[in-house]
């Protein structure tokens, strides 16, 4: 334990200020509970919500990766998968429609920047509403706190990516952390940063939040705030709602060395031939339709025989970082796991994974000299690595090409009486997760909150799906990724698809083409125009709620 110790301060040492103390030192923020046993009387199922963060299609196990997940794996092998569910591309859109039920054009959030989310309710306080336990760790991406906005209890990073070591100030003994942008030049007492990221534990908010344990991590830290609030609340006679949101694998391309050495030399065989591995196993399994080819290789990413050889390491590196901070994650979400066994809550839990996004193809280097892993760089994975997480689709996060937007998504537990392993090729958005929490938990949802009137909810119920039946889905689903970007329609198998509002659109069979390499705007203009149509009513309709369009 204490060589192991020694050799992960070793690692943040490559590559003052006064330090927060952790959460630990803060459990007696909020509202406490008495631990009296489990619950007898209100049986209406838990809820546990776990959100990857810039996470591919194909990264983990029971979707065709060869990075470890067994108990990502044992979720899905227990439960069911969804092979064409949704996401909005882009971090702060995704979760402003997660949690509200609404498009996020709809609630005020029109681009990646925090925003306060206006007629809507969250699914907190819809939950909240019916006498759930409302909890949250991790990632949360809005101008509001979480325990604004209906959650009871919440630790962990109010704004978008950080390092993961150390979100702060430079601990004594360690280099200065990787961040986005270097060091604002304030005065030595007064020392802060342009990249300062908000971080809140419960209702207080830290700018710069330095932890002073060398061992931090924020995965695990997340992990540990939320066993300790399932601990906390045991004895309740009421269910629970936790919203776990990992920043993993997000970059900074952070892991612990143990991590990282289980797949170094695993990606020497490159991206082209990762890409092809990927793909066939998922169509081994059934994810990928036979019919459906591999997409090319993306134009910006080169071929792996081009790459010379004295830089395939560092390539394998990258890729490595990466692979370790999914199986870092997966690692804890197992320790959730075992602790809704131990409480005797697990069949009494829906549990749901999934991404906010396609993998990231951004290219954030500011620390070239530092290789990607501990707490002084600051690294991303890269297009060519990005690539194959989105295999079999083309495009990346920031694109609604099927590579930006689509995302594994496993359900497990209360709610799931399909056959287990089973998958589901109904087509789901995250717009709907908040219709099925209403339908499952006979929660209410409200015409109005704080005197305000509040949007009607626009998802489909996706409990017909979680029973291995047909969802009916009445209306098109629709994206934009800011009013300068890609957008897109979808009804039943058709998508249109433009690069921005200047592009021609593009017409997609996802049935027969879902890795859209067969334009059928010329073929079918009558479908084309429809499709557009829909399109310019949906952002009419969300500009006279939120008009101010980014």
């Amino acid at each position: 334990m204490a060589a192991a110790l020694m050799d992960r301060r070793s690692f943040l040492g490559l590559g003052t200020g006064a330090a927060l103390s952790s959460f630990a030192a803060l459990q007696g923020c909020g509202q406490g509970a008495e631990n009296s046993g489990s619950r007898i009387d209100d049986t209406r199922p838990n809820i546990v919500l776990i959100m990857a963060d810039d996470m591919g299609f194909s990264d983990i196990g029971c979707y065709g990766g060869e990075i470890d997940t067994p108990n990502i794996d044992k979720l899905a092998a227990d439960g069911i998968r969804f092979t064409r569910f949704y996401n909005n591309a882009i971090c702060v859109p995704t979760r402003a429609s997660l949690l509200t039920g609404l498009y996020s054009q709809q609630v005020g959030v029109w681009a990646n920047s925090p925003q306060k989310m206006e007629h809507c309710v969250t699914l907190a306080e819809v939950l909240r509403g019916a006498g759930y336990r409302t909890l949250m760790s991790g990632k949360w991406h809005a101008l509001e706190l979480p325990t604004d906005r209906g959650f009871d209890r919440y630790y962990g990073l109010a704004d978008g990516g950080c390092n993961y070591f150390n979100p702060g100030l430079r601990r004594k003994g360690e280099p200065e952390p990787g961040r986005k942008r270097h060091p604002q030049p304030w005065p030595e007492d007064k020392r802060f940063f342009r990249d300062a990221r908000r971080w809140a534990i419960e209702d207080k908010e830290y700018i710069p939040y330095s932890p002073e344990d060398p061992n931090f991590y924020t995965t695990d830290a997340f992990t540990d705030y939320a066993l300790e609030r399932l601990d906390e609340y045991a004895g309740e006679d009421k269910p629970f709602f936790l919203y776990l949101a990992y920043t993993s694998p997000h970059y900074p391309l952070h892991a612990w060395p143990e991590d990282i050495e289980k797949y170094r030399g695993s990606y020497l065989c490159g991206w082209d031939e990762l890409r092809e591995q990927r793909y066939e196993r998922m169509r081994g399994m059934g994810i990928v339709d036979e019919n459906w080819p591999l997409s090319p290789r993306d134009d910006i990413v080169p071929a792996w025989n081009d790459v010379p050889q004295g830089e395939r390491d560092a390539w394998d590196l990258r890729m490595s970082v990466y692979a370790a901070m999914i199986d870092r994650m997966d690692q804890n979400i197992g320790k959730v796991l075992k602790k809704l066994e131990a409480s005797g809550e697990m069949d009494n839990t829906l549990i749901l994974f999934l991404s906010d996004n396609g993998g990231c193809g951004e290219s954030v280097n500011p620390t070239p000299d530092i290789p990607p892993g501990p707490v002084g760089s600051y690294r991303t994975v890269e297009p060519p690595w990005a690539n194959a997480s989105n295999t079999p689709f083309r495009k990346f996060k920031q694109w609604n090409r099927e590579g930006g937007i689509s995302t594994p998504f496993i359900a497990r537990g209360a709610g799931v009486t399909a056959e287990p392993g089973s998958f589901s090729a109904e087509t789901g958005h995250i717009i709907d997760i908040m219709r099925s929490f209403v339908e499952l938990t006979g929660a209410e949802y409200p015409e109005s909150h704080h005197d305000e009137a509040v949007l009607p909810m626009e998802g489909t119920s996706l409990l017909p799906a979680l029973k291995g039946k047909t969802v009916t889905r009445s209306n098109p689903i629709f994206w934009q990724v800011n009013s300068k970007r890609s957008r897109a329609v979808r009804m039943g198998p058709w998508k249109l698809y433009a690069d921005n509002p200047e592009a021609s659109w593009e017409l997609y069979n996802l049935d027969s083409d879902r890795t859209e390499l067969n334009n059928l705007s010329q073929a079918d203009p009558g479908m084309a125009n429809r499709l557009s149509g829909e399109f310019r009513n949906w952002l009419e309709r969300c500009k006279k709620v939120s008009p101010s369009e980014v």
